[in-house]
């Protein structure tokens, strides 16, 4: 299983969040691209849109998915690249300059719901300048009355210390300064809640209780480890995954929609070889791994 989270609380504490209740979808699904065999990006709307799936997570802000996008009504997470981190974050003209590039073409018409700073840099070389380009990017969004468009970042499920029992999840030591950002005895019958619970104990433990979780990516490949990744598997855990979060809640915040993303939607075969290139729903030409 592949997971990670963003946090949507850890840079709005003088901020207003908005109630995850507001989107019309609970899920939606990873669009990868490290791949050399993967069809044109408007073919890939357009097939987003075939299956009715409203929501898209971008790694990075590509050009041709961004383009093609335009007009689609498709809410996009956009990913800032790790590299991109230090030059977001060093000033409010670099912030600028990689918001003209990257998102000011196509404010207008692309549904951006999210700008995640960084996939999974917490803990490591860019952790510490991860809050400051999510500062700067946040003024100027509010100076550009953006504020519809919310600014994040991915931690990985390691930047837990402790994850289980769920009651006592804490970040590790690792982790545990960067996102520190402020100047029970549950039954668990998957390992989805006691994940996601594991953040909230963990995000309270750092004195912020007033927290939004969304699974950037979840996942199981088809193929690549034998009898543990098979297609039977995978379309089994994906199904749930859409079940679970569309139902919402969790032990611990039962009346808490979680809102997710299905890791991915193709087979990546420029990508590590074994697991890491059999996590899609779909081949490159459009035919499913399996059924869901």
């Amino acid at each position: 299983m592949t997971s990670s989270v963003w946090l949507l609380l850890v840079l709005s504490i003088p901020l207003t969040m908005h109630s995850l209740m507001e989107l019309t979808e609970a899920y939606g699904i990873c669009y990868g691209m490290m791949g050399n065999n993967l069809p044109p990006a408007s073919d890939v709307v357009a097939f987003y849109k075939k299956l009715n799936v409203t929501s898209m997570r971008l790694f990075d802000p590509n050009t041709a998915a961004l383009q093609a996008l335009k007009g689609s009504g498709i809410n996009v997470a956009l990913g800032v690249l790790n590299a991109d981190i230090p030059q977001i974050a060093s000033s409010m003209d670099g912030a600028n300059q990689w918001f003209t590039t990257n998102v000011a073409p196509y404010i207008n018409d692309v549904s951006i719901s999210y700008i995640t700073v960084g996939n999974e840099v917490i803990p490591g070389q860019f952790a510490a300048q991860v809050l400051p380009a999510m500062q700067n990017l946040q003024n100027i969004l509010k100076r550009k009355s953006l504020q519809r468009i919310k600014v994040s970042t991915v931690v990985a499920t390691v930047v837990l210390g402790t994850s289980y029992p769920p009651s006592a999840g804490a970040f590790s030591n690792d982790a545990i300064a960067f996102l520190s950002v402020r100047d029970g005895n549950l039954g668990y019958q998957n390992l989805f809640d006691a994940i996601v619970d594991a953040f909230f104990s963990a995000m309270e433990k750092v004195g912020i209780s007033n927290v939004d979780i969304v699974v950037s990516e979840s996942g199981w490949p088809s193929d690549g480890n034998g009898v543990f990744t098979t297609p039977n598997l995978a379309a089994t855990y994906n199904k749930n995954f859409i079940t679970h979060i569309s139902q919402g809640g969790t032990p611990k915040r039962p009346n808490t929609r979680i809102e997710g993303y299905i890791f991915a939607l193709f087979n990546e075969n420029l990508k590590p070889p074994g697991v890491e290139q059999n996590f899609g729903l779909f081949y490159p030409n459009f035919t499913a791994v399996y059924q869901i």
